[in-house]
C-alpha cells in the first residue's frame, strides 16, 4: 500500500482552490512548471488523470473529485496535528501592520483565531493606509504588513485579490445632483486613486464632498448619505449597500493585497501568522 505525500496533495488542492497552476504556485512558492510536475507525480501515483487538460479552467475528472475530497481531509488532519504540537512551542511578540478597513472588518476574527491557537503569542497591531504602512515598516519595526499594493516590492510574500465595490447608505439617492459625490481618503490611498481613475475613464462627473483620514470617519460619512465610496467587498460593513455597476458607476478593477516581511529571514512565529492570514483570506 502506497502513501500519498502531503506536498503533492497540497499542490493539487491549491491548484483547484486558486483556479490554476500559476496562481497556486504564487501561494505555495513554486513555479508553474514545478506545480505541473507535482500534479503529474500525483496522477502517476493515483493511476488516473485528475485534471482535464482540454479545459481552459481547472475541471476535475471523477477521480480528481474523489482525490480532492480526501486530500482536503488529509491535509486538514495533518495541519491540525502540526498546530497542536506547536501551540506550546511558539511564543513572543509580532508587530503587525494592517490597512484601516481590515482592522475594522474581518481581520479581528482572523487575529482572534490566531491567538486562540497560539495563546503565548502577543500581537501588536498598527492600522494605517497601506502606503504609510509600507513606508514606515522599517522605522516602526513592523514584522509583517498586510497592504494593498499594485507594485512588486522586495520582501513581498504571497498575495490575494480583493474585489472592489461601490457602496452607499441604504436610502441615499444621487441621480438628480448632476455629479457623483465622493467620499475619499487623503491622496495616496489606493481606493481614492482607483475611484478617480475609473470615473475619469468613464467621463463621469464627480466631486469630492468629504475627505477622511480614518476608516471610521469615511464609513460614518457614507452612512450619513453624503456620498459614495469604494471598499473591498469583504470589508463592507452592515448598514452600507453595494451599488450595482452602471454607466454612472462603472466596474472597479480588483485590487492586489500582499504580505510584506520586515526581514528576509522572518521568524517561525511571523511565518505562522502570515500563513494563517493568507489561508483565512483565501478560503
Amino acid at each position: 500500500m502506497q502513501n500519498f505525500p502531503t506536498d503533492l496533495l497540497r499542490s493539487f488542492v491549491a491548484v483547484v482552490e486558486h483556479g490554476g497552476f500559476s496562481q497556486a504556485g504564487s501561494i505555495i512558492g513554486r513555479s508553474q512548471p514545478a506545480m505541473s510536475l507535482q500534479i503529474k507525480r500525483l496522477e502517476a501515483m493515483v493511476g488516473s488523470e485528475l485534471i482535464r487538460r482540454s479545459s481552459r479552467d481547472v475541471a476535475l475528472t471523477e477521480t480528481g473529485e474523489l482525490v480532492l475530497d480526501y486530500g482536503r481531509r488529509i491535509l486538514g488532519l495533518n495541519d491540525e496535528l502540526q498546530h497542536r504540537l506547536q501551540q506550546s512551542q511558539l511564543s513572543g511578540t509580532v508587530r503587525l501592520g494592517i490597512p484601516n478597513e481590515f482592522a475594522m472588518s474581518y481581520l479581528p476574527q482572523i487575529l482572534a483565531g490566531f491567538t486562540r491557537r497560539y495563546p503565548d503569542v502577543r500581537l501588536e497591531v498598527v492600522s494605517q493606509l497601506s502606503r504609510n504602512l509600507l513606508n514606515e515598516q522599517a522605522t516602526q519595526q513592523l514584522d509583517l504588513v498586510v497592504a494593498f499594493n499594485e507594485q512588486s516590492q522586495a520582501r513581498a510574500s504571497a498575495a490575494w485579490t480583493e474585489e472592489l465595490v461601490w457602496v452607499q447608505s441604504s436610502d441615499a439617492r444621487f441621480e438628480q445632483q448632476g455629479y457623483l459625490p465622493l467620499i475619499v481618503a487623503p491622496q495616496g490611498c489606493m481606493y481614492r486613486d482607483r475611484m478617480l481613475e475609473t470615473l475619469n475613464n468613464a467621463s463621469t462627473r464627480w466631486q469630492i464632498v468629504y475627505t477622511g483620514s480614518s476608516y471610521g470617519g469615511i464609513r460614518a460619512a457614507v452612512m450619513a448619505g453624503l456620498g459614495v465610496t469604494a471598499l473591498a467587498k469583504s470589508t463592507v460593513p452592515s448598514g452600507l449597500k453595494i451599488i450595482k455597476q452602471s454607466n454612472l458607476l462603472p466596474r472597479l478593477k480588483n485590487a492586489r493585497v500582499s504580505l510584506h516581511f520586515l526581514s528576509d529571514n522572518p521568524s517561525e512565529l511571523v511565518r505562522r501568522l502570515a500563513d494563517f492570514i493568507l489561508q483565512s483570506a483565501t478560503n
